[in-house]
């Protein structure tokens, strides 16, 4: 299994009141520049936040959502810092609660 980390927040939160885009494509520019492998994905309505131990998140969130996922907890850490108004955690996947780490819901 592997473990995910995850900032997540309203889809109009995230995708419209703050410059996520530009965030991101900063990010893998600086990737590529390096040659490091992407080990980061922007997910609408994903799915994970759908499993049992994430009740309490999902509760937080009272419209659909958005959320970046990543495998570098460090990431995660300067997007709580930079963003402020996200929910933060990590899950391990894939488990029977979550399948499919980076799935959305249709």
């Amino acid at each position: 299994m592997t473990t995910y980390y995850f900032a997540i927040a309203s889809q109009d939160f995230l995708l419209k009141e703050e410059p996520v885009e530009e965030m991101l494509r900063e990010r893998i520019n600086h990737y590529k520049s390096v040659d490091k492998v992407i080990d980061f994905w922007l997910i609408v309505n994903p799915i994970f936040i759908n499993a049992p131990e994430m009740r309490m998140i999902k509760k937080q969130l009272n419209k659909p959502s958005a959320a970046i996922v990543s495998q570098n907890p460090v990431f995660i850490t300067w997007l709580k810092l930079r963003l402020g108004f996200v929910s933060t955690g990590k899950f391990c996947a894939p488990s029977t609660t979550i399948p499919d780490p980076l799935g959305q819901i249709d």
